[in-house]
């Protein structure tokens, strides 16, 4: 699923190398993906309203009940 993210992640940016995406693990199996970008490209990862980091969030999240687990997306200030 980090592989995935970072697919989606360098289509909608200007910066494509400067996508990083960590992958931290959480006690309970819970997997958090931390998706940074360049500074200039966070407003279209984000899009208007939010609706891009959703649709993020909604295809890795469809991707994870594939292999049943809990994946989050958090997109942070590098």
């Amino acid at each position: 699923m980090k592989e995935l993210l970072e697919y989606l992640a360098r289509g909608l940016v200007e910066h494509p190398a400067d996508v990083r995406v960590t992958e931290v693990q959480e006690q309970d199996g819970t997997i958090i993906l931390e998706l940074s970008v360049a500074q200039d490209d966070y407003g279209n990862v984000i899009g208007r309203g939010g609706r891009t980091a959703s649709a993020l969030r909604t295809v890795i999240k469809a991707a994870a009940v594939k292999d049943k687990r809990r994946v989050f997306v958090d997109i942070v200030d590098s």
